[in-house]
């Protein structure tokens, strides 16, 4: 016994000694790192004051420079910029990575945060576009660290302020990564896409582009254009849905709202996604893995998902984004969209005349240096055979303007170095970049007025404009013999939604047996996959397994049973549909706009913005670039009843 104790007291000796090593390896590599990028700081910028003017004396040179002058044109002042950059702050521009706050609740993110601060990210590489892909439920926590990276930015030599960007932040959707609780809530865009009201969906982008400009927020990685012909795909819910003209109306009213006629200080830049359809993926798998790397065209229809691009780029969509997929056959290499000169040059920018900035997809290059390289595989679809510096290289041939999720400028710095890209063609694409910073005000005050902040955002009319745009979206599938709304407090019996809410509409009982209905609200079904990215991906199968089905049609033999069904995508649902005394189809909308349906205190006046499948057999039958073509569908597009 007394040997097992010292081998056990030696053996947590050791394990603490590594602990601590490994503590103080990670303390001392972190302040190392911030240490190298406050070396590069010069100081805050101080103010000018000149003929009762204020100008902010941004490269701290005691005098007032073209580009530090907010009386002279953007473009006058982008020249002047442009000509005092060094090479390595040109291509800090043009890299568009993750930058994680040390706030957050998610530890991984926490810790990565540590290991990649804003330091190193803005003084030692110069970048100055980010993205915040997650964000603390408390706004005032987001724009103190908004607030104290542009005071990092303001240090550096030129003052070059920084641009925020970020996916949706308005979804209801249960898990939503960069769900902001603090804004106002709305449907997905595919809830839109069911009212076809151009007008809210303008008004939606106008209340959006003002919550995000009050938290800190630049620049929108949306709307979605793509169209969901291939009703396996994962990514549906993001889209209008899978009719073009639908799509095409939708996507200009979003831009609309959020941009205003022309970008200003108010606006929120949009990056319309993903050029030229991402669409129709073969078998419906995601590009964002390898074994969905192709998109596939068996019906021709190419030119049919250009529709709504067409009608983003004449609303005037200040950046457009490429998927990762292959465009099978379209082209003369099948190399990803990024990479395809013959789609972003030759088809986006000269045939389209599109002039804005074209910025890639997230983790397209194959750099094991990136921290992006820690989370699995690049997307290098059809290009993973080059080096990550010819790959850089390839992309900025094609046209690519600025790479999203890739963090190293260095790559580009040493493709000018050698010849291989021309300085000419970063001062491109960093003139529209640095030009799109003017706009929006940020060279004039980068910085959130929080005591402004609250006014802003989660407005009592927003938040209330939001559920009656939930409520109305809803699609009332089935309504047998004139089931909802339910009259009276009748006893319920729920599964899957809030109970104490649904004791103020209804007498909710806990037994089955004692229920006048049964309420079941069903989580979308899908194909579980492993990887840890790919469980934030519904992709696959779209019928319910058949243990689940089989407890879902017992409910229902049991009790006159209402379906309540989230459609991130056509789920096929035959049997419950038939069993089912009434069915509502939504696009994430919380408990309180169902239980405002079911009782009747609101009215649903949604459409189908897709077909639902009567079969998975009609599912793989049908074409993945083609809108329409499923097999006696169990609902068309379009279907919608109402209660009158």
């Amino acid at each position: 016994m007394k040997k097992f104790l010292k081998v056990l007291r030696w053996t947590l000796g050791i394990l603490l000694i590594l602990l601590l090593g490994i503590f103080l390896y990670g303390y001392f590599k972190i302040q190392g790192i911030k240490n190298r990028g406050e070396d590069k700081l010069v100081g805050p910028a101080t103010v000018l004051v000149i003929d009762g003017h204020s100008f902010r004396d941004l490269n701290k040179n005691g005098k007032l420079d073209t580009y530090e002058d907010t009386r002279l044109a953007p473009e006058v002042r982008v020249n002047d910029l442009l000509s005092q950059m060094t090479i390595e702050e040109k291509a800090g521009q043009m890299f568009h990575p993750f930058l994680f706050s040390t706030k957050l609740d998610i530890m991984p993110m926490r810790i990565l945060a540590l290991f990649y601060p804003p330091e190193e990210y803005i003084a030692t590489r110069g970048i100055t576009h980010l993205t915040s892909p997650l964000a603390p439920d408390d706004p005032l926590v987001h724009i103190e660290w908004v607030n104290a990276c542009q005071k990092i930015a303001e240090q550096t030599r030129l003052g070059i302020p920084l641009s925020f960007s970020s996916d949706p932040r308005h979804s209801n959707k249960k898990g939503a990564a960069v769900f902001m609780k603090s804004l106002s809530q709305w449907p997905d865009a595919l809830g839109f896409a069911a009212l076809r009201d151009s007008s809210l969906t303008v008004r939606f982008g106008q209340i959006a582009a003002r919550e995000y400009r009050a938290i800190g927020l630049h620049t929108s990685l949306h709307p979605v254009a793509d169209l969901a012909t291939e009703p396996r795909w994962g990514r549906i819910a993001g889209t209008f849905g899978e009719d073009a003209e639908l799509s095409a109306m939708l996507t200009a009213a979003y831009i609309y709202g959020m941009q205003g006629d022309s970008l200003n200080r108010n606006s929120v830049s949009t990056m319309t996604k993903h050029f030229s359809g991402g669409g129709p993926q073969k078998d419906g798998w995601d590009a964002h893995f390898k074994y969905g790397k192709d998109q596939a065209y068996p019906g021709n229809n190419f030119a049919y998902h250009l529709i709504p691009f067409k009608a983003a780029i004449k609303a005037k969509t200040a950046q457009m984004m490429p998927y990762y997929g292959i465009p099978l056959g379209q082209t003369s290499e099948d190399v990803g969209f990024a990479f395809n000169k013959e789609i972003i040059t030759d088809l986006l920018k000269d045939s389209l005349n599109y002039t804005g900035i074209v910025c890639s997809d997230w983790n397209i290059i194959n750099d094991p240096d990136s921290a992006l390289a820690k989370f699995g595989e690049p997307m290098d679809h059809g290009v993973e055979d080059l080096d990550a510096l010819t790959q850089v290289e390839k992309a900025i041939h094609a046209g690519i303007d600025q790479f999203g999720g890739t963090d190293n400028p260095e790559l580009l710095v040493k493709l000018v170095e050698s010849g291989r890209v021309s300085e000419s063609r970063l001062d491109q694409s960093v003139r529209k970049l640095l030009h799109q910073k003017f706009v929006l005000g940020l060279f004039d005050d980068p910085y959130i007025n929080e005591k402004e902040v609250l006014s802003d955002i989660g407005r009592p009319e927003d938040v209330r404009l939001g559920l009656e745009t939930m409520v109305r979206s809803a699609v009332l599938l089935k309504n047998e013999a004139g089931t909802l709304p339910l009259s009276g407090k009748p006893k319920v019996y729920i599964e899957n939604m809030d109970r104490d809410l649904a004791a103020s509409y209804f007498d909710v009982v806990d037994e089955l047996a004692e229920a006048d209905f049964a309420l079941l609200n069903l989580d979308p079904p899908f194909e579980p996959r492993e990887g840890l990215l790919e469980s934030f991906f519904h992709q696959g199968r779209l019928d319910y397994a058949p243990e689940e089905l089989e407890r879902i049609l017992d409910v229902m033999q049991r009790k006159p049973t209402i379906v309540t069904a989230y459609l991130e995508r056509p789920i096929v649902i035959p049997e419950i549909s038939e069993q089912a005394k009434a069915v509502l189809g939504h696009f994430s909308i919380s408990d309180k706009a169902l239980f405002e349906l079911i009782s009747g205190k609101g009215r649903p006046e949604g459409k189908l913005p897709f077909e639902m499948p009567s079969s998975m057999q009609a599912v793989e039958k049908q074409l993945e670039d083609v809108p329409f073509d499923s097999e006696n569908p169990l609902y068309p597009f379009g279907w919608g009843l109402r209660y009158d």
